[in-house]
């Protein structure tokens, strides 16, 4: 739970939204589990893997290889005490994918692709998987240039965690002229924290950035190197508040809500949960045209021109974009509205019912 990652947060809205369609479900982790609220008709069982997080890749991996016979009798054994009939394996590496051995006869396993696999980890995922699921058509033709074949790979997009809230329009017009402007984001850098505070330092306007560490990271180390360098651009900058705290998933939509924008200054990105959190409080996200941004706010492309940047250029146009809107109160109205709409399609049970669409 709480976990500041997407695959994670992702995962929890599919299971909420599934136990609440009336559906059993039980999630299996080996990461700790923070003590507070868990998510309503959600069982969460531990599995038993010596590893210490945050850790990279090749850590992980060599784990898994040496625990693989524990892993699988302890998700056979969760299997047949749950009766579950299909088990998603949520990552190649992070979700366990890579565990070669099959499920109980009858039991389908599902492979959720939220990146591209790496070649290590994905033929013996593949291998046994009867669905690939993926969150937007991104991860289909990020495989298909890799060479892999994608064909069969069924898109189930993200799905909120909590219901779309708008504020009042009295609210709105009240955060839009003082509301501080905010950033959330895991440290990874693809997320692009340094070039965007570095631009930030010769803003006028407030900037609340808040970081966490995420239980992997590139290289070891690596997300303490990236918080320093934060740290040391925020300090010198009046105007940046960076805020390392680790925000619960009940709180995300409320502390993004709160923002005149948000800005996500991600270098790629395969679906974009964050930003899909901030449409569903009716907050205007002004972020490159990466990955599957673009496609969150498709329909409204009067709306999408300017609450975008220019990645050639760098984030001084996402700072431009939101200057632009924050001085335009009727094209402010009507991207709040926009992003507020768009977010009703990632509702939970719609997911769900995707979801079992997709696997069945």
């Amino acid at each position: 739970m709480d976990a500041p990652a997407g695959i994670e947060r992702a995962t929890a809205a599919l299971a909420a939204g599934l136990a609440a369609a009336g559906h059993r479900v039980t999630i299996a982790t080996a990461a700790p589990q923070r003590p507070g609220p868990r998510l309503d008709g959600v069982a969460v069982e531990p599995l038993d893997l010596p590893v210490a997080f945050p850790c990279d890749d090749q850590v992980l991996r060599d784990a898994i290889e040496e625990a693989e016979d524990k892993l699988q009798a302890q998700l056979r054994e969760i299997v047949a005490r749950h009766r579950a009939d299909t088990v998603v394996f949520t990552d190649t590496l992070w979700g366990l994918g890579r565990l070669a051995g099959g499920m109980p006869d009858g039991v389908r396993r599902v492979l959720a692709v939220h990146v591209l696999p790496n070649p290590q980890d994905a033929p013996a995922a593949l291998a046994g998987t009867d669905t690939v699921i993926i969150p937007s058509p991104v991860v289909r033709a990020e495989a298909q240039a890799a060479g892999w074949s994608p064909d069969g790979w069924r898109v189930v997009p993200n799905a909120l965690l909590h219901p779309p809230s708008a504020p009042p329009d009295e609210e709105q017009i009240q955060q839009r002229q003082f509301a501080p402007i905010r950033v959330l984001a895991r440290l990874g850098r693809e997320k692009g924290l340094v070039p965007l505070l570095t631009a930030a330092s010769a803003w006028t306007r407030r900037l609340e950035v808040t970081v966490a560490h995420a239980g992997f990271e590139a290289a070891a180390g690596s997300q303490s190197d990236l918080l320093d360098q934060c740290r040391a651009l925020a300090s010198a900058a009046p105007n940046i508040t960076l805020l390392e705290q680790q925000l619960t998933w009940r709180e995300v939509p409320s502390w993004l809500g709160a923002a005149s924008a948000v800005i996500v200054p991600s270098l790629r990105e395969t679906f974009g949960l964050v930003a899909l959190e901030a449409m569903s409080a009716a907050v205007p996200v002004v972020s490159y045209p990466v990955g599957n941004l673009p496609a969150l706010r498709e329909g409204y492309p009067d709306t999408v021109r300017l609450l975008t940047g220019d990645p050639r250029r760098g984030p001084g146009t996402l700072l431009h974009a939101v200057d632009g809107i924050l001085a335009n109160p009727v094209a402010y109205g009507r991207a709040s509205q926009a992003m507020y709409h768009l977010a009703q399609d990632y509702r939970p049970d719609r997911i769900a019912d995707l979801f079992l669409k997709a696997v069945s």
